[in-house]
């Protein structure tokens, strides 16, 4: 049970999702800072996603990705994490200790329009893996963290960037009404 109010924004999603730049759009629209877990993974490997997966392997890169997001410890932030983030329990439960997890739901068509670079992006799956096995796969784990899912489609990113603000005011209402 966490102790103290919650003041980061951990965003979850597949690749495509928009993560990063809606992350970037809410820390402007709710004063907090930024950060992009997928950068925290290159500058700590000194090396692209898309390497690491090409030299090591995709497991590894599920490892240096839970490494790296149980080392992230700050306050009042957006974190962008990575798509592959949810397959590791410790390290959703250690963001998730100091803020509420925002699962950013897109279709799998919209994404199979929106990612063009494939085999370059730096998704951490099996190289047998088809993209739409993937996504199944991922959207249980998505959910099962998500303390809010915010549907993406079709929407400006302002407009998902309120939507979230609107939504944390509510998830926080309803919480401190259930605390004794």
């Amino acid at each position: 049970m966490r102790t103290s109010r919650p003041t980061n924004i951990i965003l979850i999603g597949m690749p495509g999702a928009g993560k990063s730049t809606i992350g970037i759009i809410l820390a402007k629209q709710s004063a907090r800072d930024f950060v992009d877990t997928d950068v925290l993974i290159q500058v700590a490997e000194k090396k692209s996603l898309q390497d690491i997966l090409d030299t090591e392997g995709y497991l590894a890169l599920r490892q240096v990705e839970e490494r790296v997001l149980l080392s992230v410890n700050c306050t009042n932030h957006v974190i962008a994490t990575g798509g592959s983030a949810v397959y590791s329990p410790a390290a959703m439960n250690h963001l998730k200790a100091s803020g509420i997890a925002v699962f950013l739901h897109v279709e799998m068509e919209a994404l199979l329009k929106r990612i063009t670079n494939f085999d370059t992006r730096g998704i951490a799956c099996s190289p047998e893996q088809t993209f739409a096995e993937l996504y199944q796969e991922r959207q249980t784990l998505y959910k099962q963290y998500g303390d809010i899912t915010i549907d993406c489609a079709n929407r400006a990113l302002e407009a998902i960037s309120t939507d979230i603000c609107d939504q944390l005011r509510f998830f926080r209402s309803v919480s401190a009404e259930k605390v004794p």
